[in-house]
């Protein structure tokens, strides 16, 4: 059966693997604090259709409580451990079933296991104060491995700690015109997929928002980082197959039984 991966824009995507479907930090604002989507229509209603929700850390744009709020009821969700203390907000979403978790835990959901792997990045809901809930990426594996990064730097120990994919969903840009530490930026991402030698490898976290009043400045760091990182993984990693995508737009891979 084939496995099908949609990209609804930043880092929100839909992973449909063994009749499950998982969605990874739910996105679907028009606009969010100081940015505002420049490309693709928000997702549809059939976006927020999931069996489980991925949640890789506590920043607003990754975990955004109106569109959480907008879930099935019922809807499983995984976030950081410390997240319903950071995020007092999310313990009104009681629709939903939330889970807290870390690094090395796995939780089945219908045939997939995911399992939680470790990212290098500010998982605070602020950029202020205590550091109380890790950044997370994690592996689904059901016909296919897929790997979500979440925002994550490049680390040592990122291939052994992800371990074998077959896709991988990374981070190649932002929302503004520079990347401080623990982010992959277009040539970081290559290395990864480099080093993580998927058989797929497609590119989100770009080109979706940008501060409002910055439609002029260096335009080029929103409009080109999937393509630059399409040219640099064709050079690191020319065996990976990788699918620059559309907003809304899905790419399928054949998996062999």
């Amino acid at each position: 059966m084939p496995v099908e991966i949609t990209w609804w824009g930043h880092a929100t995507c839909t992973v449909e693997d063994a009749n499950t479907r998982v969605l990874t930090d739910p996105l679907f604002a028009r606009r969010l604090a100081h940015l505002r989507r420049r490309r693709g229509a928000p997702p549809p209603a059939e976006a927020r259709r999931a069996d489980l929700v991925l949640v890789s850390h506590l920043h607003a744009d990754h975990l955004h409580l109106p569109s959480l709020a907008a879930l099935d009821p019922g809807t499983r969700l995984l976030v950081p451990r410390g997240a319903l203390r950071a995020v007092p907000g999310l313990r009104r979403l009681r629709s939903l079933q939330i889970s807290e978790v870390v690094p090395g835990d796995e939780v089945r959901a219908g045939e997939l296991l995911v399992r939680v792997v470790p990212a290098l990045h500010d998982g605070r809901r602020l950029p202020v104060g205590p550091q109380r809930s890790p950044a997370l990426g994690y592996v689904v594996a059901g016909e296919a491995r897929t790997y979500f990064a979440g925002d994550t730097g490049l680390f040592d120990a990122m291939a052994d700690e992800v371990g074998p994919v077959d896709v991988a969903l990374l981070p190649v840009g932002g929302w503004g015109p520079y990347l401080g530490e623990g982010h992959l930026d277009a040539g970081r991402a290559a290395r990864a997929v480099a080093r993580l030698a998927p058989r797929l490898a497609v590119p989100v976290h770009y080109g979706t928002y940008w501060p409002i009043g910055m439609d002029a400045v260096r335009p080029h760091e929103f409009h080109t980082p999937g393509d630059e990182f399409v040219r640099l993984s064709a050079l690191a990693a020319p065996q990976v197959t990788v699918r620059k995508l559309g907003h809304g737009e899905s790419v399928r891979l054949e998996v062999a039984r």
